[in-house]
């Protein structure tokens, strides 16, 4: 699954090819992805001017002219494609799951597309199907089930030592779980929580309610806004074969201190531990259990 950073950087991606431009034509070639598309959906979105792209956790949101907001979740396996009008192609999102190319409107899998007025043509496509889209009145997207019970954004003013520590008071679930938990802080998924653990030198077993202690919150804070920022840097690192728009690899998973290195010496200078897996909650955990507490 996408986490933030990757989404954040499909959205930077698509940003150049959609804000500020007009729809002149969507096409929908089937009723649903993982749920029904709403109602007229193709229709509603054409000759609409999007002006804005902005991010919420892991969904990407379209305010168009109209007073509404397309919300886009990638899913597993979802990814936008986009072919200029002189020719050419720019992938904002090629992830962990190998993806039928696209047909650049004509493929298999490309389920929605957008022509825009300059001639670009942006496909949506998705072989598994576990993105969804829909069109929400902005002034009821707070309220949206998608959104409304998502915690504060992990690089956002909101989030802080503090709201992480009032979040976390009383919690017996182990703190791993506890920060996937999008209530907790929007965004995070378990490639970055595994990491951010580590930096803080917490162990994933321990109960979320042990770290709400200000030296604890404070360092485990400070971790997640550092790799976040890092992952951001890098281009996004979804594995094997994430790319930008410009077709640049995102290479930070070279940087990853324990997720998926089972086995392997602990990196931090002096530990001398190894890294080890577990499975929390049917998800892969990696940590060093010498130097996190």
């Amino acid at each position: 699954m996408p986490e933030l950073p990757e989404v954040e950087t499909v959205r930077r991606g698509l940003a150049p090819a959609l804000e500020g431009c007009r729809i002149r034509l969507a096409t929908q070639r089937r009723a649903n992805l993982r749920y029904p598309l709403p109602d007229r959906f193709a229709e509603r979105l054409t000759g609409r001017l999007v002006e804005r792209l902005d991010r919420r956790a892991k969904y990407i949101l379209a305010r168009l002219d109209s007073g509404e907001v397309l919300l886009i979740h990638l899913g597993m396996s979802g990814r936008f494609t986009i072919h200029p009008p002189e020719g050419g192609e720019a992938a904002p999102g090629q992830f962990h799951h190998a993806t039928p190319e696209s047909g650049a409107g004509t493929g298999k899998h490309d389920h929605i597309i957008f022509d825009m007025e300059d001639g670009t043509r942006i496909v949506y496509s998705d072989h598994r199907r576990f993105g969804f889209m829909d069109l929400i009145v902005e002034a009821d997207l707070d309220a949206n089930p998608h959104l409304a019970s998502l915690g504060p954004e992990p690089l956002g003013n909101e989030f802080s030592a503090f709201t992480l520590s009032e979040r976390l008071r009383g919690r017996r679930a182990p703190i791993k779980a506890a920060l996937l938990d999008q209530r907790t802080v929007a965004g995070l998924g378990n490639i970055y929580v595994c990491e951010a653990l580590f930096r803080a030198g917490i162990s994933p077993n321990r109960s979320a309610a042990s770290v709400a202690g200000p030296q604890r919150s404070e360092r485990l804070a400070r971790a997640i806004r550092e790799v976040l920022n890092e992952a951001l840097a890098a281009g996004g690192s979804t594995l094997r074969d994430y790319a930008h728009t410009d077709g640049e690899l995102g290479y930070f998973q070279h940087s990853f201190a324990v997720y998926d290195r089972e086995g392997d010496a602990c990196s931090k200078p002096g530990c001398g531990g190894t890294v080890k897996r577990i499975v929390q909650s049917g998800r892969s955990t990696f940590y060093c259990p010498r130097c996190q507490k």
